[in-house]
């Protein structure tokens, strides 16, 4: 895990030169087929990175995007009406039956569709019509690492691809793009991530929250510790965070908050200043320290979608360094295995 997860300034830096033209080649071909609907479809941590690509999608495209429920295909035999949308499958290996039979029930239907996967030879991959490699190589450990954020920087150029219809961002973007390799070694190299997990050896749960871009970071944090430390880690929306859960804040369960430097971030504020009222022990993942505060992982000022890509970085961090601290094998996690299929 620790390995895979030092690899990611690399896999962004490959994406970016040799996966973004055929990026954009797909991208373009979206574009001129003009969708009225994004569907994606996903399992795991992909359900994740699928999440981010919803709020791109409805953020810059102003497209509807919804995540689909592959249970309504394969458990209830249904076939929702997708024949204006754009269906995109996203999977690590490409390998969960539930994932291939939704695709091949869209594009039966009409649908555009798309797989982006981490195999190109995968089943899902030969079902659909379209599919991108998001080229993260080989992933040792079974907790996904390396392959999220590369599903996630996949999707981030395939969505801003279709926005400018031409499959390629234009020279601003491209130039903060240039960037995201050098910035995530910076975030990788910092120790904080290995200092806090020693903080919280003894943690019996853990919250974790976020608005907007940012949620999906909660939830995919959430899901790390899970796998690797088997804490009971709970991930909220900031504003559902507020909706019944606040009352289970205190001093004794740690809450990680991504707090970014835009409208999401700033969207977290009332709830930092609930969290505050209630002693809660609070971990902020961002560019600025919050008042109330425990501690803070430093990640750096970028937009909000691209923020997506580096605050997961220390987080995957603490997943693995807790695990260790508690005597665990995050490279095993009990139970698991790397391919998933389920139907």
């Amino acid at each position: 895990m620790a390995a895979d997860i030092a690899e990611q300034p690399d896999v962004y830096a490959d994406v970016l030169a040799h996966g973004a033209p055929e990026i954009a080649r797909i991208a373009a071909l979206i574009a001129e087929r003009r969708p009225r609907s994004i569907v994606f479809t996903a399992r795991g941590t992909s359900d994740h990175a699928a999440l981010y690509a919803a709020y791109l999608t409805e953020i810059r495209l102003g497209l509807p995007a919804s995540l689909a429920s592959p249970s309504v295909v394969t458990v209830y035999d249904a076939r929702p009406d997708w024949s204006d949308s754009l269906v995109i499958a996203v999977s690590q290996s490409g390998g969960s039956p539930d994932l291939a039979q939704v695709v091949a029930a869209a594009r039966a239907g009409g649908a555009l569709t798309l797989a982006v996967t981490n195999n190109p030879d995968s089943r899902l991959a030969a079902e659909a019509e379209l599919h991108l490699d998001v080229r993260a190589g080989h992933e040792r450990a079974v907790a996904a690492t390396k392959t999220y954020t590369a599903e996630l920087l996949t999707l981030l150029l395939l969505i801003e691809g279709i926005r400018t219809g031409t499959g390629r961002l234009d020279a601003a973007e491209t130039a903060v793009l240039d960037k995201l390799p050098e910035l995530a070694q910076s975030v990788l190299d910092d120790p904080g991530a290995a200092d806090l997990a020693g903080r919280y050896r003894f943690a019996s749960r853990f919250v974790t929250t976020g608005r907007g871009y940012a949620y999906p970071t909660a939830r995919e944090t959430a899901l790390k510790l899970m796998e690797t430390s088997y804490l009971p880690a709970l991930a909220f929306s900031g504003a559902d965070l507020l909706h019944g859960p606040l009352a289970m804040a205190d001093p004794g369960v740690p809450v990680l908050a991504v707090v970014g430097s835009g409208p999401g971030g700033h969207a977290m504020w009332n709830v930092l200043t609930r969290l505050e009222k209630q002693r809660a022990d609070v971990v902020i993942v961002g560019a600025a320290d919050v008042p109330g505060q425990t501690a803070r992982l430093a990640t750096p000022a970028v937009d909000e979608r691209f923020a997506a890509l580096l605050d997961i970085l220390p987080l995957q961090r603490v997943a693995l360094h807790l695990a260790i601290e508690r005597g665990e094998n995050p490279d095993a996690p009990r139970g698991l295995k790397k391919v998933t299929e389920t139907v």
